[in-house]
């Protein structure tokens, strides 16, 4: 096979809220690290062990706003993205670099509507609706949400 793969798939919860940066020309971008959990028993001690991963996450534009308004800290979410490795200089001019996954597609797992409805009977239908919100067109009405 000659082509190359570079895919990632995480469901985690979020750590922070999502920040935006917006830009000159109305593009922006949103950011929130992600945490992914991985459980197992220790043979020797018969204890529980869990190890925390953090993933830094960036999402662009509409798909930057539509996380923003629907995720909060601690919500459950699906992402599928590529990895991106950024180089950097810090103060003193020494190379840093940062790992980050390209997010191009994401599946909220819960979100704010559900958690301050308190578990209303429209979770699947809005789990549906959002699943992909970034190929659903934005209707321009009164309507606040993005399906």
């Amino acid at each position: 096979m000659s082509g190359t793969l570079n895919k990632v798939m995480l469901i985690g919860h979020l750590g922070d809220e999502v920040k935006m940066h917006y830009f000159d020309g109305g593009n922006c971008v949103g950011r929130f690290p992600l945490a992914t959990n991985e459980t197992y028993t220790n043979k020797q001690t018969n204890e529980r062990v869990t190890n925390t991963e953090w993933h830094n996450i960036v999402v662009r534009n509409k798909a930057a706003e539509i996380c923003e308004k629907y995720l909060s800290k601690g919500d459950k979410v699906y992402i599928e993205g590529r990895l991106k490795t950024r180089k950097w200089q810090d103060e003193k001019g020494n190379d840093r670099y940062s790992t980050e996954i390209q997010c191009t597609d994401f599946t909220f797992l819960s979100n704010k509507n559900e958690t301050q409805a308190g578990g209303s009977g429209h979770e699947s239908e809005s789990n549906q609706a959002m699943s992909n919100p970034t190929s659903q067109p934005v209707a321009e009405d009164n309507d606040d949400l993005p399906f």
